[in-house]
């Protein structure tokens, strides 16, 4: 398939991506580069110096909400990409009417307890729609345990699945860039696979 068409296709797409920090905001930045034409992003928090380290966000942009930031940055990349955002926590209730029209959701969370959530959620509420969930980002080096595994045909997780993040063990750039764009990488290959491609 031509770059062209590859374009083209994936300007009719709408991906969700929830969370907005290292993984999301990575991952909404590689699909926003490769044409995707809809991001649905959802976050409530807002940018701090400290998220700088591993965050699609510049220092200039320090107390801006990061879905705000994120579109900003987005509009700079491709102006013709629709971002529609939310502010809120994500929750059970919520999910399945953000993101209701989306072709794939991208989770981006720290907490494994969201994690867990959203995915309940999204094969409760929203059948039919993959997900790709980040799991094991902690740390730097062993770039070869990072993997996307395939769990059935609507759920895919990425990273090495057993890298906790802590104080010892902190996110750094190079590996939630990587997790992050094989998030991407496989939501475009969900995309680009489907009849009709």
């Amino acid at each position: 398939m031509k770059y062209t068409d590859i374009r083209q296709n994936l300007r009719s797409k709408k991906v969700g991506i929830a969370g907005a920090g290292g993984l999301g905001s990575n991952c909404a930045v590689a699909l926003a580069r490769s044409g995707v034409g809809t991001l649905v992003i959802c976050d409530f928090d807002s940018v701090e110096a400290a998220n700088l380290n591993r965050q699609a966000y510049s220092s200039n942009q320090v107390g801006e909400l990061k879905t705000i930031a994120l579109k900003e940055n987005i509009r700079n990349i491709d102006a013709e990409i629709n971002v529609i955002t939310y502010e809120e926590k994500l929750s059970q209730e919520n999910i399945p009417v953000i993101y209701r029209d989306c072709d794939v959701i991208v989770e981006a969370f720290d907490d494994a307890g969201m994690k867990e959530m959203i995915l309940q959620t999204v094969q409760e509420s929203l059948p039919g729609i993959p997900l790709i969930i980040g799991s094991g980002i902690a740390g730097w080096g062993c770039s070869e345990s990072i993997k996307c595994r395939k769990i059935d045909d609507l759920l895919f997780v990425c990273g090495d699945e057993s890298t906790e993040v802590d104080d010892e063990n902190p996110p750094i750039a190079p590996r939630v860039g990587i997790v992050a764009n094989m998030q991407a990488n496989t939501v475009l290959e969900i995309l680009l696979s489907k009849p009709g491609m």
